[in-house]
Order: C-alpha cells, then sequence, then structure tokens
C-alpha cells in the first residue's frame, strides 16, 4: 500500500483534504511571489521598505485566504457565486460614490488600514458567477438567443462601471475573460463572429470620435494608442516610458547586469518600476534567461490549472478552474506585451511580482477556488 493510499483509508477526513492540496502548484505561486519580493527589494535601493516586506505580508495572508478556501467544499463557492457578484457590482457603485482618486483615475475604496480595488475582486466573482450559471443552464440551451444575452448582461454590468473609472485594462480583462468562459462553456461561434465584427466597428468609432463631443476615449488614453503605434513620436513625452522600457530590456543582454546592478531602475529612468513595469527590472538585472525563467514559472501555473480542470468531472469546477487560468494568463501576457511595446500601456499588473495588496490577494483567493476544486473533485475509491 502506498503512502497516499495509506493516508486516504486512515487519515480523518478534516486532514485529508490537505494531501489532497495541489502542494506543486503552491511551490509555483511561492516562487512567483519570491520573485516580485527580490525585484521590489533590488528597486528599493537594497531596502525591504516600502514595498517588498508590505507584499511578503500581503501574500502570507493571501496563501492563508487560499487554504482556507480550499478547505470549503466546492459547492458552497457554487451557491456564494451570485452573492459575490452582486457585492462587486456594488462596490464598483460604491467607487463611483465615495472612491478615492489617483493619478485621474478613481478606483479605489479607502477602508483605513487598506484601500480596496473593487475591480481586481470582479475579475474572480465575474468568472465565478458565469461558471455557476453555466452549470445551471441545460446545455441544449448554451446558443440560443434569450439564454446567451444573460450573461453577456452579466458581463457588460461590471465592465461599462470599470470603464467608466477610467480603467481600460481591467475592462480588456473582463471582457476577456467573460467571453472565453461563454466559449468554453459551448456558445456557438457565430456569437463571436458577430462581436468581433462589432468590435472592428467599436475601434473605428474610438479613432473617429476623436476630438469630437461624443469622445469614447480620455485623452491620456488617446495618448497611449499613439505611443503605442509610434514611440519614437514623442519621446521625451508620451513615448519616454515605453523608450525607456524597451532600453532596459535591451541592456539585460542573456544573462543580465546583475541583481541590484540594473542602471535603468537605479537611476530612475523606469516609470512605476515596483508595479507594471517591474518585469524590465527583471529583465535588466537578469536578462533573457531570468525573463524566460519566469515566464516558465507562469506556464507551468496555467497547465497545472488546465490538468486539474480536465480532471474534474463536474462543469462548474472545470469551468471555474479554466477561467481563472485564463484570467491569471491575461494578466501576465497583456503585462509583459506592453512593456515589450507589443500592446499600448494599459496598466496591468504582473502577477504576485507587480507591487499591490489588492491585485495579489485576490490572485490567491482565485488560486484558493482552484484548489476547492482540485480537493473536493470526485475521486475513484
Amino acid at each position: 500500500m502506498s503512502y497516499l493510499e495509506y493516508s486516504v483509508k486512515y487519515v480523518p477526513s478534516g486532514l485529508r483534504k490537505i494531501l489532497y492540496i495541489n502542494w506543486f502548484l503552491v511551490l509555483l505561486l511561492t516562487a512567483v511571489a519570491g520573485v516580485g519580493f527580490m525585484m521590489l527589494y533590488s528597486v528599493a535601493g537594497g531596502d525591504l521598505q516600502p514595498w517588498s516586506m508590505a507584499q511578503m505580508k500581503r501574500f502570507g495572508l493571501g496563501m492563508g485566504m487560499m487554504f482556507f478556501i480550499a478547505m470549503v467544499p466546492i459547492w458552497f463557492w457554487r451557491n456564494m457565486a451570485g452573492l459575490g457578484y452582486v457585492v462587486s457590482v456594488v462596490l464598483l457603485v460604491l467607487v463611483e460614490l465615495i472612491g478615492t482618486t489617483q493619478m485621474g483615475a478613481q478606483r479605489w475604496i479607502d477602508l483605513g488600514f487598506m484601500r480596496l480595488q473593487p475591480s481586481e475582486l470582479t475579475k474572480i466573482t465575474l468568472i465565478m458567477m458565469l461558471a455557476a450559471y453555466y452549470d445551471w443552464l441545460d446545455v441544449s440551451k448554451v446558443s440560443r438567443p434569450l439564454w446567451v444575452l444573460v450573461p453577456v448582461l452579466l458581463i457588460i454590468v461590471p465592465t461599462a462601471l470599470v470603464l467608466k473609472q477610467p480603467d481600460l485594462g481591467t475592462s480588456i480583462l473582463l471582457l476577456t475573460g467573460g467571453a472565453t468562459i461563454m466559449f468554453l462553456a459551448g456558445v456557438s461561434l457565430w456569437y463571436f463572429a458577430a462581436v468581433i465584427s462589432s468590435g472592428v466597428g467599436l475601434v473605428a468609432a474610438v479613432f473617429f470620435s476623436r476630438g469630437t463631443p461624443w469622445q469614447l476615449l480620455k485623452d491620456y488614453q488617446y495618448r497611449r494608442i499613439d505611443t503605442f503605434l509610434d514611440p519614437s513620436s514623442d519621446p521625451l513625452g508620451a513615448g519616454y516610458h515605453i523608450t525607456q522600457s524597451k532600453i532596459a530590456l535591451g541592456s539585460g543582454g542573456w544573462t543580465g547586469r546583475g541583481f541590484m546592478q540594473g542602471t535603468q531602475s537605479r537611476l530612475n529612468f523606469l516609470p512605476e518600476k515596483h508595479t507594471d513595469f517591474i518585469f524590465t527590472t527583471l529583465a535588466e538585472e537578469f536578462g533573457f534567461l531570468g525573463g524566460a525563467s519566469l515566464l516558465t514559472l507562469y506556464v507551468l501555473i496555467l497547465a497545472f490549472c488546465a490538468v486539474s480542470a480536465f480532471q474534474n468531472r463536474d462543469r462548474f469546477s472545470s469551468l471555474l478552474t479554466l477561467g481563472i487560468a485564463v484570467t491569471f494568463f491575461l494578466f501576465f501576457s497583456v503585462n509583459m506585451s506592453m512593456v515589450m511595446g507589443l500592446a499600448p500601456v494599459v496598466g496591468v499588473p504582473l502577477p504576485l511580482v507587480s507591487y499591490g495588496g489588492s491585485s495579489m490577494l485576490v490572485l490567491l483567493i482565485g488560486f484558493g477556488l482552484v484548489q476547492s476544486a482540485h480537493v473536493h473533485r470526485a475521486r475513484q475509491k
């Protein structure tokens, strides 16, 4: 009898759940967070304050929340999906009413001991709500117009509220994550073709509306698009950040300049070096190999989520796990593309590496749901 078989047979059911936790996934998450602690230490000039120590505390809290969520049966979280979605929408409305403003954006609610960013929580609760909806809905109705309209409205409501803050990056993540759940649930591809066609029309409308009374985006968002299309057009103005980011990425070479030896970050050429542009600091100090190593950790996390989703036998758990995995993928792919100049700068943090409490806690809550689905999935006896 193997150790696992012995444990499953003789260990009490409460402790048995601990054995079922995907511990390799926990190790991968800790390794990625460790990279973040190290880079925050570096950009602070070799000091745990003000970023690295605070991030460690948040990670410890987040891991505690992840294990707690993992121990709770997945059916409980399915039943809480509707409540979680409603709470998220209410919080987004409160942001409009009493939210705090920083750098021209109203995205946070000041709780005294921390600032909560409800849009981060919405990324998870929207996935939960859609997964619960398709778990409840009969498969034969998935592509019927009336039943397609419901998830579309569920996606549009929080997306519109987030876009009004304004937060274009999070809005894109919400739309893409929600559409992915609909695709995985089996919604007809004709709907997606129609949406893509409408998206092309919307992009055209965005450009044509510039400078008109019905302008669809903020001026600074248009400047970001201009910078993306031609950074050299304003190298000392709107194009400065992405230009410095590319310099840092290129100067790292294959192996980098060495830990805490990056000139771009040490001399404060990099913007938001502890948040959105932290990957450029990593690439400058550890080169292509360092960046590729972090990307490998991210891909392994995705792989373990995918395997867990395919092993789950209930629809809610599979859709939830894949939805969270896609959201995680969008986080790091958009951030890396952004700092490389492959996508406009939209303010998406690098998951578990960039400094930020709301983002880290919400991601670990999401992985707690993944672990809950994994721990409580049906197993052959």
